[in-house]
């Protein structure tokens, strides 16, 4: 039975998607093998966290509690001295560095310790933005495992040495949608370094830790 160009087409297209969002997975967990953390005493200390964004209620809110859980236990331990919240604030209404900025104050972080970045747009604007707007060099991200991944291997590529402390995964019923995203953003990961060059939409003024 002979096949119709399209079908070969469309078989062809399948699997030359499936093997990129597997090399991709591959090379992203090879560039974080060992420097991600599940427990806060194992965790060395860095002066900054670099907290990322996501949506208030994705995944149910859990996405966001979780984060907001896993950075509030470092600063109490004594991990990180100070924290970078970046996320998205393109639309009126929608700005999750000030959502994420009111979460820790109400875990009790003082206000002059926390810092919104609020052109992180992507985790490549967040992670080079962390270097290049607040002179980070060395930081510890906090997000769920699958997302400090791919941001410990955007971060090897632009001269910052990063490791990540892993928030609580979410429920696969309640996280699908991200997880099926985040392999889509592990070929763009990908393609973002070795092919396309990108760099952050903004940069711009740069700010010190530590000044007010």
């Amino acid at each position: 039975m002979k096949r119709s160009p399209l079908l070969t087409a469309c078989v062809l297209l399948l699997l030359v998607g499936s093997a990129s969002i597997l090399a991709s997975r591959i090379v992203i967990a090879r560039a974080a093998q060992g420097k991600t953390y599940s427990a806060v005493d194992l965790i060395p200390h860095r002066h900054v966290g670099l907290l990322l964004g996501c949506p208030k209620r994705a995944g149910h809110g859990l996405f966001f509690r979780n984060r907001i859980d896993a950075a509030a236990e470092l600063f109490a331990h004594g991990k990180v001295d100070t924290l970078i919240v970046s996320g998205d604030n393109h639309a009126h209404g929608y700005n999750e560095p000030e959502d994420m900025k009111n979460a820790l104050l109400a875990k009790g972080i003082p206000a002059d310790r926390i810092y919104p970045d609020y052109a992180g747009f992507r985790t490549l604007d967040s992670v080079v933005r962390a270097k290049e707007i607040f002179g980070q060099d060395s930081i510890i991200v906090i997000s769920q495992r699958f997302h400090n991944q791919r941001a410990i291997f955007l971060a090897g590529h632009h001269g910052i040495d990063a490791i990540g402390f892993n928030a609580p995964d979410v429920e696969l019923r309640y996280g699908y949608k991200t997880v099926c995203r985040e392999q889509l953003a592990k070929v763009k990961a990908i393609l973002d370094i070795y092919v396309l060059r990108k760099q952050p939409h903004f940069l711009g003024q740069k700010i010190a830790i530590g000044s007010s």
